[in-house]
């Protein structure tokens, strides 16, 4: 990419007025050079069945081609007009609730074949309409898809064609695998399959959801293949991927296998929100960044993002600049806002874009309008900035989804509590806090031998293959980190039979056969010295425990318990020419530090001296030089010792020397190019 994209989605057809040259004359004046348009709208662009409509998008072609403005079209495919469910009322998702009733988006069966079929003449007609346009940079197919919980008559029978192609038409072994004699679920002909809705065995609903993620990735394959048709070679696809949402972007999605869907990309995007104001800390811009940067390795595109959304998300001054350059930090080519306007009715009215519901110059835009000054004028030295971290996570949707299906905090009472991705955060926003940057890898990631440490968190299902790649790791001298609840059952759900953790127990030098809830358990050893932060606080267990018994493996925590005192909490072993690290339960913050501490030291990766509100990023810029990001994610002035080549700030074009103290302001930033 040539120059960093800087925008909002705009939507003329929300407007409550025409207004289209005042927003240009406003985006000029902000400096924003891209605008996302037409993915939301198909009753307009189709307002009856063939009755084609496309005028809103040309004219705002026609005004953005005048202005230079570029701009992002996106296929309308993701909220179906109203003709097509009433004279095709099946097209609606069947989910395990029943059929849905019209009226939210993403309602659909997305493999309906009226529906594929309605939805490719629309991506055709709107293609033929923008495809040749100067403006038009590049598409977005669809929107945050999802599977969507569709689990009609016509999902379950490809189902069914996936099992049998998986298991080469052998019942018996899928009967054994997936263990369906339990409470007489064998299924002894494949005519007699029953509806996977009401299933309650954890490895035939665990496959079922696996499948039902295939079903993303073929349908943006499709669409990618429709566009790839009509798009020159200089217009790219791409998609916005989300996360799992808990009010914000949060983990791993786990309706969409990201690494997979990502194929059909040209480059990869996302909507990444985060809380703001005083809860703002960087670890979710920067946990978003991390992963959609990771599917390609390679730059990415945020497509959304807040400008003010809902009340809690109205920045203080200078935070919206902020969080701006952290999408860059991460390796983003762009900042794009949902949206350009507050909208005036439905479902999103309080969804604010970067102009409030009055539509007139406000707190946001004018800090808009510093970033859109400054992007022109240092966007050069911030495009395409490439990372090349020392650390890497591996994350995993199978053991997501099966730790869905057994809890971690699961009783007799039912299943509640934390889940796969508090884990994955639990040692994400860690490392952040220490400034360690990451990639993510997946279980097909053929890359690892280019990390110095892998960090596992709960990799509760995992094929063997995975599980031998990890102790390889580890012998040729990587150093491996898991926590509990890590290689306990294969990638159908089915817990092993051998000794656990499987396959991985000679690495890590331990074995366990009991875990439980910790009450009263302190944690005590070598590796908790000095980590608390006062007399009367102590280290502890939390959430859940494994009772680890040591075999080679160096004992660094030890339950303080006296039940349970016998055994290990955290472990660590030398295995071939590496290191094993394994945190045996959920610990407080300052044990996790601890620990990870040690293992960065073991894997010799450089542990800066500053932590968390300061938080630095960095990569190599287009030009070859060294680019440092110095975020102050607080409401206080950091003082921040500068370690590298000398270099340049690039806002005040001062030069920095190594070893000199820098400034930075509350909620702001400073960006040192090496020379």
């Amino acid at each position: 990419m040539k120059e960093l994209l800087f925008g909002a989605a705009y939507y003329d057809e929300y407007m409550p007025y025409d207004r289209l040259q005042q927003d240009v004359a406003m985006m000029k004046k902000a400096g924003i050079n891209t605008v996302r348009i037409a993915e939301s709208t198909w009753s307009t662009c189709e307002p009856q069945e063939g009755v084609f409509d496309f005028s809103h998008v040309e004219r705002v072609m026609d005004a953005m081609e005048e202005a230079g403005i570029n701009v992002i079209i996106g296929t309308p495919t993701y909220a179906i007009p109203t003709w097509m469910v009433k004279s095709y009322p099946d097209v609606m998702a069947e989910t395990v609730k029943g059929r849905g009733i019209y009226g939210a988006r993403q309602i659909m069966d997305i493999t309906h074949p009226v529906y594929r079929f309605y939805a490719e003449r629309v991506i055709r007609k709107l293609m033929e309409c923008t495809a040749h346009r100067k403006c038009v940079i590049g598409f977005q197919v669809d929107n945050e898809t999802k599977y969507y919980g569709t689990a009609g008559k016509n999902v379950q029978e490809k189902f069914v064609k996936y099992l049998r192609r998986k298991f080469n038409n052998d019942l018996d072994a899928m009967n054994h695998e997936f263990g369906l004699d339990y409470w007489s679920n064998r299924i002894n002909a494949w005519e007699d399959f029953p509806d996977v809705r009401g299933t309650i065995n954890g490895s035939l609903g665990a496959e079922f959801e696996k499948f039902q993620r295939t079903l993303v990735d073929e349908f943006l394959s499709w669409q990618a293949d429709i566009v790839n048709e009509y798009r020159r070679e200089d217009q790219f696809i791409t998609h916005n991927f989300d996360f799992e949402w808990r009010g914000y972007s949060y983990g791993v999605q786990p309706d969409v296998n990201h690494y997979h869907a990502a194929k059909a990309l040209t480059i990869a995007g996302a909507d990444i929100y985060h809380p703001t104001q005083d809860d703002l800390t960087g670890a979710e811009i920067a946990f978003g960044g991390d992963m959609t940067r990771s599917l390609k390795r390679d730059n990415y595109l945020v497509l959304e993002t807040e400008a003010q959304g809902y009340p809690g998300w109205t920045p203080y001054k200078g935070q919206l600049r902020l969080q701006g350059y952290s999408h860059l930090a991460s390796g983003s080519n762009s900042v794009m806002y949902w949206h350009w306007h507050s909208i005036h009715n439905s479902f999103e009215t309080y969804w604010k874009g970067l102009l409030s519901h009055d539509m007139q110059e406000n707190a946001p835009y004018r800090e808009a309008c510093i970033m859109g000054k400054e992007f022109s004028e240092i966007g050069s030295h911030l495009v395409n900035l490439k990372k090349k971290n020392d650390v890497a996570i591996l994350v995993s949707n199978e053991a997501l989804t099966a730790l869905k299906w057994f809890g971690i905090e699961a009783t007799a009472a039912g299943d509640n509590g934390i889940g796969y991705n508090d884990v994955v955060r639990w040692l994400y926003d860690a490392l952040f806090k220490m400034n360690i940057e990451c990639d993510f890898v997946w279980p097909e990631s053929d890359n690892l031998d280019q990390y110095k440490a892998i960090f596992v968190p709960a990799l509760y299902a995992a094929p063997e293959e995975l599980l031998e790649k990890l102790k390889q790791y580890t012998a040729n001298g990587g150093t491996l980190v898991a926590t509990f609840k890590t290689a306990f059952a294969n990638e159908n759900v089915k817990v092993s039979h051998e000794m656990q953790p499987h396959i991985l127990s000679n690495c890590f030098g331990i074995s366990h056969q009991q875990f439980t809830f910790p009450k009263n358990t302190g944690l005590s050893g070598s590796i908790i010295n000095g980590t608390a932060k006062g007399a009367d606080e102590k280290a502890e267990a939390k959430i859940f425990m494994e009772l680890l018994m040591p075999q080679e493996a160096e004992v660094l925590a030890s339950y303080d318990h006296y039940n349970w005192k016998e055994y290990a909490a955290i472990t660590k072993n030398h295995y071939g020419k590496g290191i094993a690290i394994y945190i045996g339960c959920m610990t407080d913050d300052n044990t996790l530090k601890a620990v990870l501490t040690d293992a960065l030291n073991s894997a010799e990766v450089e542990i800066p001296e500053y932590s968390w509100p300061v938080i630095v990023r960095k990569g190599t810029n287009d030009l070859g030089k060294y680019v440092r990001y110095i975020l102050n994610y607080s409401a206080e002035e950091q003082n921040v010792v500068y370690h590298g080549a000398d270099g340049t700030e690039l806002f005040s074009e001062e030069s920095v020397q190594d070893g000199e103290n820098i400034t930075v302001l509350p909620w702001n930033l400073k960006i040192v190019e090496e020379a």
